[in-house]
């Protein structure tokens, strides 16, 4: 079996970006590890998405091409978040909004047109799929026309932006996988519900990451506000032990 040239770049960035996307999850943010990591990510899922809306272009799969668009969108959207600083927007944030929105309206009528068609399908997808990554990108709309009225975001914020994003994206590409192709996989995988736990495994790491990420910052917010009035012991202590010259022995002989 031949495989297309375009089909083999897809597969080969897909597949980066699953095993660079788990490699970034589980080290510590911030780390140079993870910065490298996150970056083989977010070139290989972009890739990987652009390939995927092209090739169902091509095939007329609109499903396929708006969710390999919600993809781009996602990945390419957090890590801009990421780029950027505190109360900061681009042009760019327009577009994407413009973009997003575009992505809900049409998984909404595809959706609705797949409730009242007589198979219950729409392209080879029941209404459930599109309502949900139809809600997502309305939410995602939504959390756009926040920050560019704000002027950007900041601190938790920011970072949860960033998270919840990428880990988005991550499963959009798992599901994509281990769900709708289970059959390339042995029947162990299928039947223990392994494909399910690696499928929904990406947003269980970003509900962590964002608990994480909440309470940390509360917490150190709370113990900063604490000891606002507690005076610290370096203001007062001495920089270096007081050295006490002692006469020398002879000395004292004589």
């Amino acid at each position: 079996m031949r495989i297309s040239p375009i089909l083999l770049f897809h597969i080969s960035a897909g597949t980066l970006g699953l095993l660079s996307g788990a490699v970034a999850m589980f080290f510590r943010k911030g780390a140079q590890r993870h910065a490298v990591a996150g970056r083989v990510f977010v070139i290989s899922m972009l890739c990987m998405a652009a390939s995927g809306a092209f090739m169902a272009f091509m095939k007329f799969q609109p499903g396929n091409v708006v969710g390999g668009t919600f993809t781009f969108y996602l990945i390419g959207t957090a890590w801009l978040t990421a780029r950027r600083g505190d109360g900061k927007t681009t042009p760019l944030d327009w577009a994407a909004l413009l973009v997003v929105s575009s992505v809900a309206a049409v998984d909404a009528t595809l959706g609705l047109q797949a409730a009242n068609s007589p198979t219950g399908m729409k392209y080879g997808y029941p209404p459930g799929p599109y309502f949900f990554i139809g809600s997502v990108a309305l939410l995602a709309s939504v959390g756009d026309v926040r920050m560019l009225v704000r002027g950007g975001l900041s601190g938790t914020k920011r970072i949860a932006r960033h998270l919840w994003r990428m880990c988005f994206g991550l499963f959009i590409a798992s599901s994509s996988v281990f769900l709708a192709r289970q059959h390339l996989f042995p029947a162990f995988f299928r039947t223990t519900g392994l494909l399910w736990f690696l499928s929904f495994l990406p947003l269980l790491l970003m509900i962590f990451w964002l608990v994480r990420v909440r309470f940390r910052n509360a917490f150190e917010g709370q113990s900063m506000s604490g000891n606002q009035d507690v005076p610290s012991t370096r203001a007062w202590a001495p920089k270096s032990p007081v050295r006490v010259e002692r006469p020398a022995v002879d000395s004292i002989a004589r």
